[in-house]
């Protein structure tokens, strides 16, 4: 399907000089940023408390939310999980304070704001054991309770992170060896290096602006990896099928046709799924926000790069069209009279 097609080529390529350029400014940006500013994780990754409450009633994430945030922790976060009643709260490391203190003020803020009071309930174990819970009490009623809450240790996270880029290695490597395998060697190299860009690309933005790196961020940075590239194949599959169909053409025109023929296509897809991740990011909430804004410079930065990235680099190492195009020698019948006859 196009909403449109264009007739005469555009040249792109006349111009791959000077995005390149602009590309290594804006990527040299990035690695300068994530060298002296890092990234700011979060508690996944750094350890911290997680607190489980449920609620009687579905829970008012955005009040849960405002009454933490005012307890002065800096980054918490405040997700449901499994129902709309249950609420975990994960809160960052403070050395100074004990893990039971901090559950005991959260949890007495959050009964505060449900006005009630936070009593102690005695109960006894399977095995026999006498234990005192938390509970919030209005009344007869019991607005919210305490679940669960446990501390997340920095080893946890640490190895968390050395998880995520294994995923990352792993992701990258599959990419190389599957453009490799689909097209040719000098495409690979120009797609993984255009995946590379992308994604350094993104962690540039969150060092420079100290957004909260956590998990849903690095889901999508693995979404924008396997995004990015496909819009890399669609590109170079357009060169292979353009090498054949005109031959004629140099390899920068044949680039030129192959970007052009699929602009069309390209408004359409990257056109709709913006469209998806923004309403996410206007209206999914503060859980969503920061996983929206990855997918969002993903997005963009994907298609400058498919464009200007992969296919500049793919005819700087020389692509041509024996690269693509294989050509069969016939073979000759023995049994043939005229075989090796010259006319």
């Amino acid at each position: 399907m196009e909403f449109f097609r264009i007739k005469r080529d555009i040249p792109f390529m006349k111009h791959a000089l000077i995005f390149n350029v602009v590309s290594f400014l804006t990527f040299a940006a990035a690695v300068f940023f994530l060298v002296t500013r890092g990234l700011h994780f979060s508690i996944e990754f750094t350890g911290g408390t997680s607190i489980e409450v449920a609620y009687a009633q579905p829970a008012d994430i955005n009040k849960t939310r405002h009454v933490v945030e005012q307890m002065g922790f800096g980054e918490v976060q405040v997700t449901n999980f499994g129902t709309t009643r249950d609420v975990m709260i994960r809160l960052p490391v403070k050395p100074e304070v004990k893990q039971d203190v901090i559950v005991k003020n959260v949890f007495e803020a959050l009964c505060k704001a449900e006005n009630g009071a936070v009593v102690q309930h005695q109960s006894v174990s399977p095995q026999g054991e006498a234990v005192s819970k938390q509970a919030c009490a209005v009344g007869d009623t019991e607005p919210l309770s305490l679940a669960k809450s446990e501390l997340i240790g920095p080893s946890v996270g640490a190895e968390l992170a050395t998880n995520a880029a294994y995923a990352l290695l792993a992701t990258v490597l599959g990419i190389v060896c599957y453009l490799a395998f689909r097209f040719e060697w000098k495409f690979a190299i120009a797609g993984i290096i255009a995946n590379l860009h992308d994604v350094v690309i993104i962690l540039g933005f969150f060092a420079y602006f100290q957004w909260e790196f956590s998990l849903a961020v690095l889901a999508a940075v693995l979404a924008v990896l396997g995004y990015s590239v496909n819009e890399s194949v669609v590109i170079f599959d357009r060169v292979r099928e353009a090498f054949r169909k005109y031959r004629l053409f140099n390899t920068h025109e044949v680039i030129d046709h192959a970007i052009t023929s699929t602009i069309s296509r390209t408004i359409i897809t990257h056109g709709s799924t913006q469209m998806m991740v923004l309403s996410m990011l206007f209206f999914g909430g503060p859980t969503l926000h920061y996983f929206a804004i990855a997918l969002t410079i993903g997005i963009l930065f994907g298609i400058y790069s498919s464009v200007f990235v992969a296919a500049a680099i793919a005819m700087w190492l020389g692509v041509k069209r024996e690269d693509l195009v294989k050509h069969s020698a016939k073979r000759e019948d023995p049994d043939d009279p005229n075989a090796g006859a010259v006319v």
